[in-house]
């Protein structure tokens, strides 16, 4: 997949799973529109193959998955996955949730860009995602 055209950072925030705890996605998906981001919101209950279509159809530049259920591991795993699959393993993906450490390094050898944790900033994941996934700097 290639960079789109436009200046500006396209962003599909998705909830995977049977986790129905959507706040924080809320928040990030907000502040990360307020910083002038195009996002695009899923919405609960989520499959690997929706976020994916999403993805493409948005020609999203990253996907930010946000997990609390615990199926993380499962969840990030597919949707790397089915993106290779598409020919879009170049889309940065990022997420949140409830991840420890070691769950957390094992996903970035999987290809997860970096995963915020509750209670993180949103000025560091606006400015964490303008400097990796900038259209111009891909």
């Amino acid at each position: 997949m290639q960079p789109n055209n436009q200046s500006r950072i396209r962003v599909v925030i998705a909830k995977p799973g049977l986790d129905g705890h959507d706040r924080g996605a809320k928040v990030v998906a907000r502040a990360l529109r307020d910083a002038g981001m195009e996002v695009i919101y899923t919405g609960l209950h989520q499959t690997p193959e929706q976020i994916v279509e999403a993805v493409i159809q948005e020609d999203a530049d990253c996907v930010g998955l946000s997990v609390l259920s615990g199926a993380h591991m499962t969840l990030f795993s597919r949707v790397i996955q089915l993106l290779a699959e598409q020919g879009a393993q170049d889309v940065v993906v990022f997420g949140g949730g409830i991840i420890s450490d070691a769950d957390a390094a094992e996903l970035a050898e999987l290809g997860v860009a970096r995963i915020f944790t509750p209670g993180a900033n949103t000025h560091d994941i606006i400015e964490w995602v303008r400097h990796t996934v900038a259209p111009e700097a891909r």
